[in-house]
């Protein structure tokens, strides 16, 4: 892309948000769980709709690419990096508000503290999600789930942007909520507010709850070392960790990434992986998984650039 066109484009960008939040030329290995990742031209940090909205009419008008983050808890950015505009909508754009039974989320809360909140006002059903890493914007998206909860199962309405850059409703049945999909993520919409309902409870029987899931998380889980999460989606009548333990793939790694001995589900950093390395062993994964017992894994880590 000419610099010409890019300095128009970072001079527009100017005139919504202040220039200490338009990054250049950062390492995404420092916006991702995952710690691998090449350069990123520019990255913007938004702190309200308005922002997010103009700045994504800017980007289509100009035919610019570009891509949303929350936490990188879910992405791999390849080596090369990604030659179009990142948007991360984190902790600077993350407001919880409670009214009753309802909690409403800015898209860049962490599902942790949303979680916390919810606990303080005594409210139950977020429990599940509280030691689930990333936002809740990516959460919706995705449908996360744990311990036989998920998103679906408390969120009420969200307020989108879609890729024309209107904002929209989704409400109750309109989300199409599925195994870790929605309409979101398959009409690739962009999360800006989330609506949950939940229940009335003991702030101690909660507390407990999400301590009891935390524990499990830890013993079960390698959170001692950089990784993305569950890197695949369950097969239908399988678990993806047990078929990768069962193709003799528990510890095999590939220059800095490991499946992870703790839990085959991931794959972790071991301290000097590159995103090169993370994607080959995805693939070989998929490939020993296939020969040893004919299912086919589908990766649910999403993979930026390359």
């Amino acid at each position: 892309m000419k610099n010409d066109r890019w300095c128009v484009l970072i001079e527009k960008i100017k005139s919504i948000i202040s220039e200490d939040r338009i990054l250049h030329d950062v390492p995404m290995k420092e916006h991702t769980s995952m710690r691998v990742g090449g350069i990123v031209k520019t990255l913007i940090l938004p702190s309200c709709k308005k922002e997010i909205v103009d700045i994504i009419k800017i980007l289509i008008d100009m035919n610019i690419p570009y891509y949303v983050i929350g936490n990188g808890t879910n992405l791999i950015v390849s080596d090369e990096g990604y030659s179009g505009v990142v948007i991360k909508i984190a902790d600077n754009f993350a407001d919880i508000n409670v009214s009753g039974d309802e909690i409403t989320a800015l898209s860049g809360a962490s599902l942790a503290a949303v979680s916390n909140t919810a606990m303080l006002n005594s409210l139950s059903g977020m429990e599940f999600a509280s030691g689930i890493p990333g936002t809740i914007g990516g959460a919706v998206a995705m449908n996360a789930g744990a311990y036989g909860c998920e998103m679906k199962d408390v969120v009420t309405e969200t307020s989108c942007v879609d890729e024309q850059g209107n904002l929209l409703l989704l409400k109750g049945a309109e989300h199409d909520f599925t195994y870790r999909s929605s309409r979101i993520q398959k009409k690739k919409l962009i999360v800006v507010e989330v609506k949950m309902r939940l229940q009335r409870g003991e702030i101690s029987a909660i507390k407990e709850k999400m301590r009891y899931f935390n524990t499990c998380r830890r013993e079960k889980q390698p959170l001692e070392l950089p990784s993305a999460g569950s890197v695949f989606k369950r097969p239908q009548g399988f678990f993806a960790g047990k078929l990768i333990e069962d193709a003799g793939l528990r510890g095999y790694r590939i220059g800095g990434a490991k499946i992870s001995e703790k839990h085959c589900g991931f794959i972790v950093n071991t301290g000097d992986a590159t995103a090169g390395d993370v994607i080959k062993l995805i693939e070989y994964v998929k490939e020993r998984v296939y020969q040893c017992s004919g299912v086919i894994l589908e990766h649910e880590v999403k993979i930026l650039g390359g």
